[in-house]
């Protein structure tokens, strides 16, 4: 598994993600329902929040997916942010979340991906029905969800005391409150500004992965320091910094700050809790993570008395070279604490202490099992990313942690007492959390073949439920870039990616089933790319990337370029002759023809109406440590059933081009991010067409199924899923559509029963 996790938008896209002008005629909707391709988690889920006196009432927050708030009744999570449109896909990435204690209905997302100068400023998210509907402040501050530090936290909190106070500590603007309830928001501007100063070394770490150092990483109220009504005056502020004070405290709520004496500094702090005996726990490390922690500590603060307690699970010594993500408090008793480990060697743990932190046991070396069953995949990856751990307030027994594709948890945990082992199951379903890098829907068989960044990809015959054999093997794909199929041979399926063991091509001769590597690959670092496999199957076509095009014709046992092509081109494959292939240099005009099975390729002129778009005119290279999600546009494809029939799919327009025939452009279309055809309507003489974008100003996903001359939008403002990057139809049932986003997984929809 990819365990970075540096997923970054195009920052064209951002740049360009204004509201379009409403034109006068917009395409008439059809109403679909829509539901989650399984998965179950797929991605990093970095935090959770539970209300402390509310039973029942929990939020997490993810890195690029968005929020969710879980449902007590399935213990499933149900996603909270799925209107954000593309205009504002930025605030998918969430910061931190605070809910208010004085009032269980009212919760707060800071929300913002990126923090790099292009992107735009992020925003305060406030609810007051539990985050059934919002309303958004917008701040001079950029939040970074998606980088360095993003497990920290919870840099935004609720004053105990009076709900209409907030602060909230950012990475690059310091420390900002609020005396109305989140609606309006001022710096602090006595928080000392030394302290979030980079020293030199630091400031040149790119954000996203070994930056996010001199952020404030955690805001805690001592609720014993006002009365109701009246603010709290004691408040601790966290900053993740090294060799200097990092704890800084205000006993006049928020007016003076000073640093907390005799506090050590050896260590990042990462997260705090409050004890209700007045102990302030810090869990420290020597990286805000997630890059790799080598030291780390857990010390408690007697706040009262103003004495510091190394607490620490494992001693310093030889064997402790890691750190420490998090720590909890049980609410119900405040001598129970749970720590977890960071960068383990011997595997991550989770220490849990009933004295206070005097003494610790291990709660997975204790005998913890394991229930893979709600998402048979995460059985192939270890555990990691224990950021956050949090015991529910409303039950000692029920204790939560984050990993990397999604969390686990317990209804047991207090068995430890007992000596008797721990039960953990997966707690993700509801999160979908995956970056689709590929779909493929095969004229027979499963439903689904999903390419997704850091995983195997997966094979969907029940698309409600988790593939039971996870991720298919051999190989084993950190990365799944690609899959493709024999359009007239579908039990033929080739994916490739970069492989985490094993070779970076794999292919299926029974529809998906049995999973083989090849021989040969047609050079020893090929990897990632595109792949293109002919009618029949027999011929396979994979531009590595940056390498050039490279065929096969016995299953990779041998490989020979392609003439005539330059490298990265992307190849695609008649639908019909198993002899065409075709490809474009859209931007420098050429079309690319092989009737010889991709051996040779003959260059024409591309002509379209109006000229050539410019290069980088808003689709943006967006790739990623995780593929090239640039999606649908600046793409060409082959139409099914008929041979010589394409379609170009730029970012700024859509083109036709039948058997021989020059390209014409369809003249509803502005702006594309996905394409892809679908099963025929009935009587109708074409596969439909579905496609991501901007027709005549609106913003959607639409359906066409008569070849681009009407459209029909085919979801609403409540599911737009902020990133869609893929698109495409089921060719066994008309109207089934299937969506990939950036960040809260796969989609599939239907047309719902009139």
């Amino acid at each position: 598994m990819n365990r970075t996790r540096t997923v970054r938008f195009a920052i064209g896209m951002l740049v360009l993600a204004t509201a379009p002008t409403i034109a006068a005629e917009q395409p008439a909707s059809l109403p679909y329902t829509w539901k989650s391709v399984q998965i179950v988690g797929g991605g990093f889920v970095d935090g959770f929040v539970f209300h402390p006196t509310a039973k029942d009432v929990c939020y997490a927050r993810t890195d690029i997916g968005g929020a969710y708030r879980r449902n007590p009744q399935t213990r499933k999570w149900e996603p909270i942010l799925d209107w954000i449109p593309y205009a504002d896909l930025n605030l998918m990435g969430v910061e931190s979340i605070a809910v208010d204690p004085s009032d269980a209905s009212k919760v707060y997302l800071a929300c913002g991906t990126y923090t790099e100068p292009e992107v735009p400023n992020g925003a305060i998210l406030r609810s007051s029905d539990q985050g059934r509907t919002f309303q958004r402040t917008n701040l001079p501050i950029k939040f970074g969800g998606n980088e360095a530090g993003r497990g920290n936290g919870e840099r935004m909190a609720v004053d105990p005391n009076d709900g209409r106070v907030l602060f909230l500590g950012t990475r690059k603007n310091g420390l900002w409150k609020s005396a109305d309830g989140a609606v309006t928001w001022s710096k602090v501007e006595s928080f000392p500004s030394d302290v979030l100063k980079l020293p030199p070394e630091e400031a040149k770490l790119p954000a996203w992965s070994g930056g996010g150092r001199s952020t404030i990483v955690f805001v805690v109220f001592d609720p014993s320091s006002g009365s109701k009504g009246k603010a709290s005056q004691t408040i601790f502020v966290g900053v993740s910094v090294m060799n200097r004070p990092g704890l800084y405290r205000s006993d006049d709520g928020g007016t003076t700050w000073k640093a907390v004496p005799g506090q050590p500094d050896k260590y990042r702090p990462n997260h705090a809790v409050f004890a209700s005996d007045g102990n302030l726990f810090i869990s420290y490390g020597t990286d805000p993570g997630p890059m790799p922690m080598v030291d780390g500590a857990v010390w408690k603060l007697d706040t009262r008395a103003g004495a510091w307690t190394d607490i620490t699970p494992d001693k310093p010594g030889p064997e402790r070279k890691f750190g420490y993500a998090a720590v909890a408090v049980d609410a119900r008793n405040a001598k129970v604490v749970i720590a977890s480990s960071f960068y383990r060697p011997k595997g991550e743990e989770i220490f849990r202490s009933i004295d206070g932190g005097a003494t610790w046991k291990p709660v997975f070396g204790s005998g913890g099992v394991f229930d893979y069953r709600l998402a048979p995949y995460v059985k192939d990856t270890d555990l990691h990313w224990l950021f956050d751990i949090e015991i529910d307030p409303a039950n000692s027994d029920h204790a939560l942690f984050t990993t990397g594709y999604g969390g686990w948890e317990t209804y047991d945990l207090t068995n430890l007492d007992k000596d008797r082992p721990t039960h953990w199951t997966v707690m993700s379903p509801g999160i979908e959390e995956t970056v689709a890098l590929a779909l493929y829907s095969p004229s027979k068989g499963a439903h689904l073949l999903t390419a997704v960044g850091d995983y195997s990809g997966f094979v969907h015959r029940d698309l409600d439920r988790p593939a039971p054999d996870g991720n298919p093997k051999p190989p084993f794909l950190g990365n799944t870039h690609d899959v493709s199929g024999g359009a007239r041979n579908p039990n033929v399926i080739v994916r490739i990616g970069r492989a985490r063991s094993g070779k970076s091509l794999g292919y299926s001769l029974d529809g998906g089933k049995i999973w083989h590597e090849p021989a040969s690959l047609p050079d020893p670092k090929a990897s990632a790319g595109h792949i293109a496999v002919s009618a029949d199957g027999a011929t396979w076509v994979w531009t590595p990337r940056e390498q050039p095009p490279y065929l096969t014709t016995d299953r990779g046992a041998t490989w020979v370029p392609c003439a005539g092509l330059p490298k990265d081109t992307r190849v695609v494959a008649d639908r019909v002759n198993p002899k065409r292939f075709y490809a474009i240099a859209l931007f420098d005009g050429k079309l690319f023809e092989s009737g010889d099975g991709a051996a040779h390729f003959t260059e024409r002129t591309l002509v379209l109406p109006g000229g050539l778009p410019k290069r980088g005119g808003g689709g943006g290279d967006n790739r990623s440590d995780r593929g090239d999600d640039r999606g649908g546009q600046d793409r060409i494809y082959a139409t099914p059933g008929r041979e010589g029939d394409l379609w170009l799919a730029a970012y700024d327009g859509l083109y036709h081009a039948s058997a021989g025939g020059s390209f014409d452009r369809i003249p509803a279309v502005e702006q594309i991010h996905a394409f892809g055809f679908g099963k025929a309507a009935p009587r109708a003489k074409m596969a439909a067409l579905y496609l991501v974008g901007t027709l005549r100003g609106q913003r959607g996903f639409f359906r066409s199924t008569d070849a681009g001359a009407t459209w029909l939008r085919i979801n609403d403002d409540q599911h737009q899923w902020g990133l869609v990057l893929h698109i495409t139809g089921d060719p066994k049932k008309f109207g089934r559509v299937y969506l990939g986003t950036h960040g809260r997984g796969t989609f599939y929809g239907d047309p719902k029963a009139r």
